[in-house]
């Protein structure tokens, strides 16, 4: 693995963006500032641009559109996660947490697909650029699951474990020819199959509550952060935190986020709600919970770029500064799920940094992402430089 060095750029370092230079050796960054020897390194020169923490995703879900752009059009899954591991680097994503949600219904959310994802992150891990790890988001209703996954997060399959629950709103949508006709075309069910399955899954809810409890017990025992979705009431956010649930993701409502934030848990809302300027469903709006401290986290969600250009709207809105806000997408995510050696540039940490140019307003441009020591993706070569050592140096080492 080559050494890297990066001069002339305005890096993030201890909250300040400040001109240094950063050298890595193997896969973590060895040193910040000085001259040193550059020989045997590569160089790359970031004059006028930012060196930045890698972004970490703790939830994206955006794959799932490589898996099946149209309804009841599938592509296989080791293609759909090259592709989108290429789509997450090329917007700073060093770290990403596939959110993969297992399901009562078949199709694309399936048992089956659950398991071939987690095999395929599994298999594909060392030739994917990002860091790649699975969130399983665990629909509640989907009993059946419960034992399989406890076996997962026994076995350490799990990196996060996500409580979800939208029972309700599948009812309620069952009177929405639109939002209704997506969900059965998913399943690839007929209209009067899915009402009999839905039928049978809402008969099973009085089981759904120790269930949960199992489950939480379970991935405390394994040490895996916990994850509840969509909490709509203060009461159901301590009930989960009752449980370890120490992650509040898309509270519905800003009391919710408030109890949350109260409490000391990590709160995630979307980076595509900062970007849009609000919530595609009309609730929570993303920039105002930031401004009032009530948001800890911001995750890529469902489109790949949203956060990288959610940092930038937050800083040119005068929400918070961009060292501030940069923080919700590198260090705080990598806090909140236990990885402690990323998410800054400091020694001995891990060597993800990307490279941005600001020049555009709110249209940042990623020139460069090194990931674990690595180049792995660079749009201006004209940036590069290869500095070797003498023959004799070569030879005697």
């Amino acid at each position: 693995m080559t050494d890297i060095i990066i001069e002339r750029g305005k890096a993030l370092v201890e909250g300040e963006l400040v001109e240094t230079r950063l050298r890595t050796t193997g896969r973590d960054i060895a040193a910040l500032g000085g001259d040193g020897d550059g020989r045997g390194a590569l160089g790359i020169d970031a004059r006028d641009l930012l060196v930045l923490p890698g972004i970490v995703d703790l939830h994206g879900d955006a794959f799932e559109r490589q898996m099946m752009p149209r309804a009841g059009v599938d592509f296989p899954i080791d293609v759909a996660l090259a592709d989108s591991d290429r789509q997450a680097i090329a917007n700073g994503i060093t770290t990403v947490f596939h959110a993969t949600t297992w399901s009562w219904e078949p199709g694309l959310r399936s048992a089956e697909n659950a398991r071939r994802l987690l095999e395929a992150i599994e298999q594909m891990r060392p030739q994917l650029a990002a860091d790649t790890r699975f969130h399983l988001r665990h629909e509640t209703y989907n009993l059946d699951a419960e034992a399989e996954i406890i076996v997962w997060l026994a076995e350490g399959r799990i990196d996060l474990f996500a409580f979800n629950d939208h029972m309700d709103g599948t009812i309620g949508d069952l009177a929405k020819p639109r939002k209704r006709n997506r969900m059965v075309e998913r399943t690839g069910l007929s209209a009067e199959e899915f009402d009999h399955l839905v039928a049978r899954v809402v008969a099973r809810a009085d089981d759904v509550p120790a269930s949960v409890s199992r489950l939480a017990s379970a991935a405390r025992s394994a040490n895996v952060r916990m994850l509840s979705h969509d909490d709509n009431s203060p009461e159901m956010r301590k009930a989960f935190r009752n449980q370890g649930v120490g992650i509040a993701e898309f509270p519905v409502n800003e009391e919710t986020a408030r109890d949350a934030a109260a409490a000391g848990d990590d709160v995630v809302y979307g980076a595509p709600n900062v970007v849009r300027g609000g919530s595609h469903t009309g609730w929570t709006k993303a920039s105002d919970m930031i401004a009032k401290g009530l948001c800890s986290v911001l995750a890529s969600d469902y489109y790949y770029p949203a956060q990288l250009l959610a940092a930038f709207r937050l800083a040119a809105d005068g929400v918070l500064p961009l060292e501030k806000a940069w923080d919700l997408i590198s260090a705080a995510p990598a806090r909140a799920a236990g990885l402690d050696d990323r998410g800054v540039l400091a020694e001995g940490r891990r060597a993800d940094m990307i490279i941005v140019d600001d020049k555009v307003p709110l249209r940042p441009r990623i020139v460069a992402v090194i990931a674990a020591g690595r180049l792995v993706h660079l749009a201006d070569a004209s940036r590069l430089s290869y500095s070797t050592a003498p023959r004799k140096a070569v030879a005697a080492a």
